[in-house]
């Protein structure tokens, strides 16, 4: 809706504060996958919450900001988990290694709960900070795969955005899908995938450039 405010009311500056919002959050993704976002009303997640509706609404105006947080969380937990990951576990040692890192993340940032990432898939507003958050978080992931790519593969930067977004736009397919998924042969697959892409037409040794 044109003009519906997506931003929180008030950041909390205690930790009682912080608490009561993750409750809210935690209580409002159990009834969006449970129920589903047309069901999943205020009221609803502030009794989840055990909060007041008035508690609800001095954190949040409605359940669409609410559903914009959840996203901005998740896009940040799976930055966070990418980063951390390659923090201790080191540069890789082939670029078939460095795919299904990337791959291998990104399918753990999305396992919590399928019915929950197909609610914000569909249904979460593009809010103007959201849509900054996501271009921001890809960008780092380009980067990061464009150097993998260096210097071997020509046209490296539009390279490097096909495979960010293909891992990205399959992994969240795939398993919110209503189908069951065999997640090592998936993850194998889309890294084999991947891999024929990025050295196709290159004379690639089987090592990467660091």
């Amino acid at each position: 809706m044109p003009g519906k405010r997506l931003q929180p009311r008030k950041e909390p500056q205690q930790v009682r504060g912080e608490l009561t919002r993750q409750r809210i959050l935690t209580a409002a993704a159990q009834i969006f996958a449970e129920m589903g976002y047309a069901a999943g009303t205020t009221n609803r997640i502030a009794e989840r919450a055990r909060v007041s509706i008035g508690s609800l609404y001095q954190y949040y105006p409605n359940k669409d900001a609410i559903l914009v947080a959840l996203a901005s969380q998740h896009l940040d937990a799976g930055a966070e988990t990418l980063r951390r990951h390659r923090e201790t576990a080191g540069p890789p040692e082939s670029l078939d290694g460095a795919l299904r890192e990337l791959v291998h993340v990104a399918i753990q940032n999305h396992l919590d709960d399928p019915q929950l990432l197909r609610v914000m898939a569909e249904q979460a507003p593009r809010s103007a900070e959201l849509l900054e958050q996501v271009a921001r978080y890809e960008e780092e992931r380009v980067a990061y795969v464009r150097g993998l790519l260096e210097p071997e593969v020509s046209n490296v930067d539009m390279a490097a955005r096909i495979i960010v977004n293909t891992v990205e736009l399959l992994v969240h397919k795939m398993i919110a899908g209503p189908e069951p998924l065999d997640l090592p042969v998936f993850e194998d697959e889309l890294v084999a995938m991947l891999t024929r892409y990025a050295t196709a037409g290159s004379e690639r040794s089987s090592g990467l450039r660091h």
